[in-house]
């Protein structure tokens, strides 16, 4: 009986952590500096909001640029870059005193966690054995994940106890052990395109990698709906009076998440995506309605509990997917082409809704969002989960034919 290969690699452990504090940088950042640039500059809500949202939309622009960079520049080469960037632009919040120079600032910002983060999802799908892809990709988004709880925790815990330079120091620490974390890393060399088959024109497809595109689409919708929950989960959670149940929402997200990862990524991996997306999209709607109906600090624990396996797998499943689908050389574009459309449909997200929230308000907000989520059921069919039913029907086929021709 043969044994997996080992998914639980130095290489492995160290580009997840990288992933990990990079992130939860980012989280710390997104959900302290709306209050920071109001009380330090006086900014209004519109341009304090600016100061968060600008960042994404540096990270936006500059992923079809890494993605292709990463064929020409090296991997750890370009990681290593970003890395010293996101850092050096950490170190320059100490010195900001005006808000022109905050939104500069974050914009670069935004490019430099561009970059990065295009490297290390490129790594990690590399690095990690194909047979254990569904797996380990799972694994390694769970470093995203588990930011995206502990980063905002920590953020507004720091920020309500500490003055904002504690922030800025901790972010700091976190960019200088991320840094630390890319430098030991040991990066494949992955077999390039043939010099003959480059072109020297302008083409759309040095850029965005065409496989990625359908479940890209899907992925995008879902960024969407996500954005409700991470742009007004605190304003919703001060209208049911649930604040202080609130802070936790997130940490049950991640925790829920890392419970299921062992059971959804070998599920992934043996019965194939469909088997994993279904019911996870099912859960996720059905978690949003939890949320809009939630009146009791239990059920918006429970609520986040569901949508962090729902939501939480999806993403993690969608990424594989898009991994898999691309040559080997192109896996860099893969993940640029994937995050782009994912933050694109997450920056977007606040500023559509925003138009909406005083027609439905936020229990009609959320439940608009699960009819979203379901619709998307049918949208995932569509762009992949047809063919892959139609693949395995083939392979099922196949199967039993050598079967029955061995038999006679």
């Amino acid at each position: 009986m043969s044994r997996k290969p080992k998914l639980w690699t130095k290489d492995f452990i160290m580009v997840s952590t990288s992933n990990f504090l990079l992130f939860i940088s980012f989280y710390m950042l997104i959900v302290t500096l709306t209050v920071y640039s109001i009380k330090s500059f006086h900014a209004s809500e519109s341009l304090a909001g600016l100061a968060s949202s600008i960042f994404v939309l540096g990270a936006v622009l500059v992923r079809p640029i890494a993605g292709k960079a990463l064929a020409t520049v090296g991997k750890k080469k370009l990681l290593l870059l970003g890395s010293v960037l996101f850092l050096a632009m950490m170190l320059l919040y100490f010195l900001v005193n005006n808000l022109p120079l905050l939104l500069t600032l974050r914009f670069i910002h935004g490019f430099s966690f561009g970059i990065c983060t295009t490297a290390t999802g490129t790594i990690a799908a590399e690095i990690i054995p194909v047979v254990r892809r569904g797996e380990g990709m799972g694994y390694f988004a769970t470093s995203m994940n588990l930011a995206m709880a502990i980063g905002p925790f920590l953020g507004l815990f720091i920020s309500q106890h500490f003055d904002y330079t504690v922030i800025f120091v901790t972010t700091t620490t976190f960019a200088l052990v991320s840094l630390i974390a890319a430098l030991t890393l040991r990066v494949p060399e992955v077999a390039r395109v043939p010099k003959e088959t480059a072109k020297k024109s302008f083409q759309i497809s040095d850029y965005f990698e065409k496989t990625t595109v359908p479940i890209a689409i899907f992925i995008a919708i879902l960024g969407f709906v996500y954005s409700s929950i991470l742009s007004f989960m605190t304003s919703y959670a001060t209208e049911i009076n649930l604040v202080d149940t609130a802070s936790f929402f997130f940490v049950m997200y991640a925790a829920f998440l890392l419970i299921s990862r062992p059971f959804t990524g070998q599920l992934f991996d043996l019965k194939g995506e469909n088997s994993v997306i279904y019911p996870c999209l099912v859960i996720f709607g059905f978690g949003l309605i939890l949320l809009s109906q939630a009146s009791h600090g239990l059920i918006l624990l429970i609520a986040g509990a569901v949508i962090g396996i729902g939501f939480g797998t999806v993403q993690s499943s969608a990424q594989t997917i898009a991994v898999n689908r691309a040559p080997s050389h192109r896996i860099g574009l893969a993940t640029s082409t994937f995050f782009v459309f994912f933050d694109t449909g997450v920056g977007v997200g606040p500023f559509l809704l925003g138009f909406t929230l005083p027609l439905t308000g936020y229990k009609g907000m959320y439940i608009g969002m699960a009819c979203i989520v379901f619709v998307s059921i049918f949208v995932y069919y569509f762009v992949h989960g047809k063919k892959v039913s139609r693949s395995r029907k083939q392979h099922r086929m196949i199967h039993e034919e050598v079967e029955k021709q061995l038999g006679q």
